[in-house]
């Protein structure tokens, strides 16, 4: 995700408050029901009465605002054992956060990272908002942007105020006392507590309103490598993933989706499924059949045996070649304006060059390592959903919507995620699931097999971009025109955000360039890809504007007969963090050294999820066309880092899913269905071509950025500029793929 979802989240929220807003804290301080000290957090803390130590125990055993004064969506509490527990509302899908949110309380709360444990957080806005994105939800690299204060405060206010209760009972000044390791020590050194014998007395302290954090000079925890916490369970197997429950009498379900978008069901015979041994029964619904079977291995044979009509529609007539075709007849009108500066009209009549270039991108799917599922339980009197997902309230609302309970009896049991890429902040899955539970009764777990998980995601949408630019003598841009045309996934999960036509998400990156372009107008052109449904997908809006930004940036340089790095620097004056990202790169990669014939090396700079990146890709094309990446060098500005290990981590996944994606990941249409359905030919990059990817983290003490999307994000124009520098073929279209055989 990225900021265009940013900009939804800010839509969304019942208030709309300012980016000072974001960034207050309201901290409360109660007695928890077990007896400690529960430490509530919120943003936005906008009109709130702080500092005054009330608080209330809401049903859920976490601590309320009093007469709605408060909106904390985290917590910190420490039990009289010492146990400290952040209930946590961000879910881990292999980013690191069950790793790097705690070594921010623990940094200021003067504990040992090992010793606070994280409890899931419910369903509850009210509660476990995050601001950046309006909503209780996982996505656009935000988690420890959001975090990065609130929890450090959170940690910090319970720290004053354990050691003020510490002074308390020896009668002294706090300012003698010091938190170390769990526990409070007086200087003179004969005197210590730990936090769990001093919980209970400082939750009946005021809240400190002058809330101190450390220096960053003085941190101890976060900036340090530190291992994942979640790392053993998920290497034993005892980690437990959406896919992993088991129940009780549970049953399973096998899915038959429509293969043509839009259609429905027409007529099942069902008689040969019904002789498999261990079928149970076979549910019908508007687009598909579901088998349920005692096991996993019955439902999927008994499944393969119906024999199903459907009612195609329409749908059937759409493919590839149409979508592309309506994307470039949409081209010729005038879009949305995203953004207009100087006189593009009169910049482009004093040119002395002009270039112009059309780029497309194809439609892609998440192919995440777990496979969509679902388990629920409906009964008259309440409902149970086990899943992982990056969306629990809109879990929770398909819940109510599907079943009519209120709120208070819909359970989401949130699980470890077998990989998310926006693939898991759509609630599909749910909703048929909970249209099969209520049929059944009992348990049910419903699993998409790989091929139905392919041919009915929730796509990343299909692009066409049209691009001019005007030169000066000296191969300066001096004019630029950008528009873009493509679904608005914006308008359908957060229609607010949308707005006088421009979607933020589509045109991001596009509209906000680190370059210096005195004279430019990006404008954005929607059009919907008839039924083919389209939502987020790792780096959305970045990825798509980076590749084509990026290339074209290239093509200038070209036509310039410039160095591509030294044109991008020279254009670079107002954006220090980028020219210096960019330095760091080039500079490891070696750039201006000579390669062997075949071989060549390009560049990209990208500033998104408030970071900055520059990727060096090196490549070797071979005389028939094959394209193998042999060495990625990135450098990486995001801020103050918490943990480097999980910003390596981060990054070099991200650049290995974004290798994948541009040489291989496509999806087309023909007849109304997608012709790919496992990864036979929907594949994936394989360990053997995949290169060693070199991370150098620009020291920084800004605040945070994002790290889990913008290495995908960047990637793909690296690639293209390192082919073009090998072979002087420009390739303006996703993926790689054969195109140099044919060209």
């Amino acid at each position: 995700m990225s900021q265009g979802l940013i900009e939804a989240g800010r839509h969304a929220a019942r208030k709309e408050f300012s980016r000072r807003a974001f960034l207050k804290l309201g901290v409360s301080a109660g007695v928890a029901a077990s007896g400690g000290l529960l430490i509530g957090f919120s943003l936005p803390a906008a009109s709130q009465d702080q500092g005054k130590g009330k608080s209330v125990i809401g049903g859920d055993g976490i601590e309320t605002p009093q007469d709605g004064v408060f909106a904390p969506n985290a917590f910190v509490q420490i039990d009289k054992s010492g146990k400290v527990v952040l209930i946590m509302p961000k879910v881990e899908m292999g980013q690191g956060v069950y790793t790097a949110l705690p070594m921010l309380i623990a940094e200021e709360l003067d504990v040992p990272l090992d010793s606070v444990t994280i409890d899931h957080a419910p369903p509850n806005e009210k509660l476990f908002t995050d601001p950046l994105l309006g909503g209780q939800l996982t996505g656009g690299s935000t988690s420890v942007r959001y975090a990065w204060e609130p929890l450090r405060k959170a940690g910090a206010a319970a720290r004053m105020m354990l050691v003020a209760a510490a002074a308390q009972q020896w009668q002294c000044d706090p300012s003698s006392c010091q938190a170390q390791a769990g526990k409070v020590m007086h200087a003179s050194g004969d005197r210590s507590a730990s936090y769990g014998d001093l919980a209970e007395a400082a939750a009946k302290l005021p809240v400190p309103q002058d809330i101190k954090l450390k220096d960053h000079k003085d941190f101890k925890i976060v900036g340090t490598p530190v291992k994942r916490l979640d790392s053993p369970e998920k290497v034993d197997g005892t980690a437990v993933f959406g896919l992993d429950v088991r129940l009780p009498g549970m049953v399973y379900a096998a899915i038959v989706n429509c293969p043509v978008f839009g259609g429905t069901l027409a007529s099942v015979d069902d008689s040969n499924a019904k002789k498999i041994p261990g079928v149970r029964q076979i549910v019908k619904f508007d687009n598909g059949v579901a088998v349920i079977g005692d096991h996993t291995w019955a439902a999927k044979r008994g499944a393969a045996a119906l024999q199903i009509q459907w009612n195609e529609g329409p749908g059937a007539k759409v493919s590839t070649k149409q979508i592309v075709d309506d994307m470039a007849n949409a081209s010729q009108r005038a879009g949305a304006v995203a953004r207009k500066d100087g006189d593009v009209n009169n910049a482009f009549s004093n040119a002395k060059t002009r270039v112009d270039a059309i780029y497309v991108q194809p439609l892609l799917a998440h192919a995440t390592m777990e496979p969509v599922n679902c388990t629920v339980h409906v009964r008259p009197d309440g409902c149970d959903i086990w899943l992982g997902t990056q969306v629990p309230t809109r879990i929770r609302d398909a819940g109510m919507k599907a079943t009519g309970l209120p709120a208070e009896k819909i359970v989401v049991h949130n699980h470890l995620l077998g990989g998310g890429f926006g693939r898991r902040l759509e609630f599909d899955m749910a909703t048929q699931a909970l249209k099969i539970g209520k049929a059944l009764g009992v348990p049910v777990k419903v699993t998409w097999s790989r091929e139905e998980d392919i041919q009915h995601d929730m796509y990343r949408p299909c692009y066409y971009d049209k691009l001019s630019a005007g030169l000066d003598a000296n191969g300066k841009p001096i004019a630029w025109t950008h528009r873009i045309v493509g679904s608005s996934v914006l308008a359908r999960f957060a229609p607010p955000a949308v707005k006088d036509g421009v979607d933020p998400d589509a045109v991001e990156v596009a509209s906000d360039l680190p370059y210096d372009l005195p004279n430019q107008l990006v404008d954005y052109v929607r059009l919907e890809p008839h039924d083919v449904p389209t939502a987020f997908w790792r780096g959305v809006g970045p990825t798509r504007g980076t590749f084509v930004v990026e290339s074209f940036i290239d093509e200038l340089a070209a036509q310039a007969k410039a160095d591509p790095v030294k044109y991008r620097r020279d254009l670079l004056g107002k954006s220090p963090r980028a020219r210096n990202a960019l330095d760091v790169a080039t500079q490891a990669a070696g750039w201006g050294q000579a390669l062997p014939q075949g071989q060549g090396r390009g560049v990209s700079v990208m500033h998104a999820f408030g970071s900055f990146f520059a990727i060096v890709a090196d490549v070797a094309v071979d005389k028939d066309g094959a394209v193998k990446v042999n060495r990625i060098v990135c450098a990486v500005d995001c801020g103050m880092v918490v943990n480097p290990n999980t910003v390596e981590a981060q990054v070099q996944g991200g650049i290995i899913f974004g290798i994948t994606a541009a040489l291989y990941s496509e999806i087309t249409i023909k007849d109304g269905r997608v012709e790919q359905s496992n990864f036979t030919d929907y594949r994936m990059l394989r360990i053997h071509e995949t290169p060693p990817v070199e991370v150098h983290i620009v020291k920084s003490t800004e605040a945070p950025g994002g790290i889990g999307e913008p290495g995908t994000a960047a990637l793909a124009p690296a690639i293209t500029n390192a082919i073009y520098a090998a072979t002087g073929k420009r390739l303006r279209q996703l993926p790689v793929g054969d195109q140099l055989r044919s060209a």
